[in-house]
């Protein structure tokens, strides 16, 4: 398993549309971190891959941290590279793997200040996605929610959901918030 954490903190409102200067926008650290002390903030973590649903619910975890005051949190989990005998093969592969992440959760650390102001922490994980999932709340110890987007039924691979719903649920001890990811901005923004 490998794990890679980047802290970041609340950054003040600003005007809709505006774009963190690309200082601000915190990259992935070899230095994993733990907290010692709880915060007193509400802090949501988000399982985001780039689908429409995992920006579904990006976007109402981010409205919901910036009007309470919360802190928000994205973790994209990798699964492991499978190529016995292949080694080379497999580390190309995960560096290349860790390269798309990382730019996928800027990009959607770019979304989230350019709607929220907010600053998210970034994690990435590899590993089954469940068990890393269940890790990185445990290890972190201060999130009070997870958020996951739900493909429509009609497109639903409903992997994650499935596992969620039947394994994962009665391990959690935090809120487990599913939003449909056919919810309009609007509709997102109401419900936030």
């Amino acid at each position: 398993m490998m794990l890679v954490s980047m802290n970041g903190g609340l950054r003040s409102r600003h005007a809709e549309g505006a774009t963190p200067p690309q200082s601000a926008i915190p990259s992935l650290s070899p230095v994993a971190t733990r907290r010692t002390e709880p915060s007193d903030r509400f802090k949501f973590l988000v399982c985001v891959d780039g689908s429409t649903q995992s920006r579904a619910a990006l976007r109402f975890a981010a409205l919901r941290a910036r009007n309470t005051g919360g802190i928000l949190a994205l973790l994209h989990v990798c699964e492991p590279v499978d190529c016995q005998g292949w080694m080379r093969v497999a580390d190309t592969m995960e560096a290349e793997q860790r390269e798309e992440a990382e730019c996928l959760l800027q990009s959607m650390a770019g979304e989230v200040w350019a709607l929220t102001g907010l600053m998210p922490e970034l994690n990435f994980r590899r590993g089954t996605i469940g068990t890393e999932i269940l890790d990185a709340i445990q290890e972190d110890g201060d999130i009070h929610a997870l958020v996951v987007g739900a493909a429509p039924a009609s497109a639903r691979r409903g992997r994650l959901i499935s596992w969620l719903a039947g394994e994962l649920a009665g391990s959690l001890d935090i809120p487990l918030v599913i939003v449909p990811g056919n919810l309009t901005d609007r509709q997102i923004d109401r419900l936030a």
